[in-house]
């Protein structure tokens, strides 16, 4: 005989247990102690290409994914990571990337000046070469100031890369730079290979990770394929009414120099460069002949206002014959950041 609702109660009721609450969930993340280190080359829609056992005889290339212990935190080219799973290489292969190892340097950017969203674009450079054409399309001036202020607070050595040099003299240009002390190469890509004056570049980059900024069309990804035989990295034209590249490389990618001593990072073409993210009190820390005149400043200084003691302090002769032109420089470059980040 059938029963009737009203003949159940709570005892006939089945409880399945909660198998996903039945064990205590703990904190302890595993230390992963056999993990293996590696450096991120390449990423592409969550996959990241890195190398193992870098330098050594038995180094190979690993596709590898990001382990879900690491949440959020962002992997980019450059980061020295660790890695479990399996590292052999083959095709069929993926590995996971359990941690990112303390980062030396950090070059980032934002969107504008008033966006709090740090854009992070290569970890682990030491050097950042702005890549600027002489003509076609013109050089910006404040877009490479901001790109050497993104160097400064970064803790990298910048190094400006002029490349067309057949189409326009590199002297008035240099001039502005000057007082910054900032090096220089200069090529000219406009031919087949982009091989003149290559030489020079060869050798600034030596030994170094150089990270290449620049925006589109300054013949950035010429250059990077001249110097790197086969790494076929896309270029483009300028367009005849605007002035302006068209965007050819998509994403950030660490190639090996052919003599096998020094990185170049090739990234995406740029039309702005924002720096809310940059404290101006270490910009001013690259300009040791300057910094200790700051001392006598007022509270809250801008070091760009008529309460400054740094034009007495150079008016004095502390920083030397070219202090009047460094100090101009140094607030040239603390007035990008309350400029457009972009011409």
């Amino acid at each position: 005989m059938a029963r009737s609702a009203s003949d159940y109660d709570e005892s006939d009721v089945r409880i399945r247990p909660n198998k996903r609450g039945s064990r205590p969930r703990s904190k302890d993340r595993p230390a992963h102690l056999d993990a293996v280190p590696a450096m991120v080359t390449g990423v592409d829609r969550g996959r990241y290409t890195v190398i193992v056992g870098l330098g050594t005889d038995n180094e190979r290339v690993v596709l590898a994914m990001r382990a879900r212990e690491l949440g959020r935190k962002g992997i980019v080219v450059g980061d020295d990571v660790a890695l479990v799973g399996d590292v052999t290489g083959s095709p069929d292969a993926l590995a996971r990337i359990v941690r990112v190892e303390t980062r030396r340097t950090l070059l980032r950017r934002t969107a504008d000046d008033t966006d709090p969203v740090e854009r992070v674009i290569v970890a682990n450079a030491d050097q950042l070469v702005v890549v600027s054409a002489l003509a076609n399309p013109e050089p910006r001036p404040r877009l490479i100031d901001r790109c050497l202020v993104a160097a400064y607070d970064a803790g990298m050595d910048p190094l400006l890369a002029l490349t067309k040099a057949d189409l326009a003299d590199p002297a008035p240009f240099l001039e502005n730079y000057a007082p910054l002390e900032v090096p220089a190469v200069i090529t000219a890509t406009t031919d087949a290979d982009g091989t003149d004056g290559l030489d020079a570049v060869r050798d600034a980059l030596h030994g170094r990770v150089s990270v290449l900024v620049g925006h589109s069309g300054v013949g950035k990804s010429t250059l990077v394929n001249a110097l790197v035989p086969g790494a076929y990295r896309a270029t483009g034209v300028v367009n005849d009414v605007t002035g302006r590249g068209r965007h050819t490389s998509t994403s950030a990618v660490a190639l090996r120099l052919p003599d096998g001593d020094g990185w170049v990072i090739d990234t995406p073409g740029i039309r702005s460069f924002g720096l809310a993210h940059v404290d101006p009190e270490r910009i001013i820390t690259h300009f040791p002949d300057l910094e200790a005149g700051t001392d006598e400043c007022p509270r809250g200084c801008s070091h760009d206002e008529e309460e400054c003691a740094l034009d007495t302090w150079v008016a004095e002769g502390h920083a030397g014959p070219a202090g009047t032109s460094r100090l101009e420089s140094l607030r040239r470059l603390l007035r990008t950041r309350h400029t457009q980040s972009g011409d």
